[in-house]
């Protein structure tokens, strides 16, 4: 039987409007669903950050040829304490004239000093004899009567401290005072003694 048209209409409403709605309804649920979405998106990836910031970071690998070697500076070994060794030097000995090797003690120190007076060797036996005239060559030999002293028997005696002040006891610095006296008095031991012989003084 159809429907007054009245009524066919009001169906025709109902039914739009409940299309309406369920597509109002759709259209909700659709929206809904994405903003789900949306917002588990976010959160996954706000969790991904805070994992990536959470995490700690891995200090960069040190190959081992970068790295410095620490290998044990060479261990000095103590030198063995040195022993002090005394090394005997040898002496230095005088070398004797080949003219002087006859004489000894006095006579060879007055004999080895004739060429730095200007005397030659072959003075030497002139002034072995006015020397053991005027005082047996020795050091101490004194004139009681005139006060001369020494080997030359200087007078007085303490003219020879020209030569050294040693001159009472050292028989060099007599002998060198002596040389010199004859250089410039008589200039040579053989004149000295010549007059020695001739006037018993020199």
């Amino acid at each position: 039987m159809p429907y007054p048209r009245k009524i066919m209409v009001g169906l025709l409403g109902a039914a739009l409007f409940a299309a309406g709605g369920l597509g109002l309804a759709l259209t909700q649920d659709s929206a809904d669903e994405q903003t789900v979405s949306s917002l588990q998106a976010d959160r996954a990836a706000s969790e991904a950050a805070d994992r990536s910031y959470d995490r700690p970071t891995e200090s960069p690998s040190v190959s081992p040829s970068a790295s410095v070697s620490s290998s044990p500076s060479p261990s000095v070994k103590p030198s063995p304490a040195k022993t002090a060794t005394k090394v005997a030097t040898p002496k230095k000995t005088a070398t004797i004239p080949a003219s002087c090797t006859a004489y000894s003690g006095n006579k060879l120190i007055a004999c080895k000093l004739l060429p730095s007076y200007g005397f030659s060797y072959s003075q030497m036996s002139p002034l072995v004899k006015l020397w053991n005239r005027e005082s047996g060559w020795d050091a101490t030999a004194e004139n009681p009567s005139s006060g001369a002293y020494g080997i030359p028997q200087a007078l007085p005696g303490n003219k020879m401290a020209t030569a050294g002040s040693d001159w009472r006891t050292n028989p060099a610095t007599q002998i060198k005072w002596g040389l010199g006296y004859i250089r410039s008095v008589y200039g040579s031991p053989s004149a000295a003694w010549a007059h020695s012989q001739s006037t018993g003084w020199y």
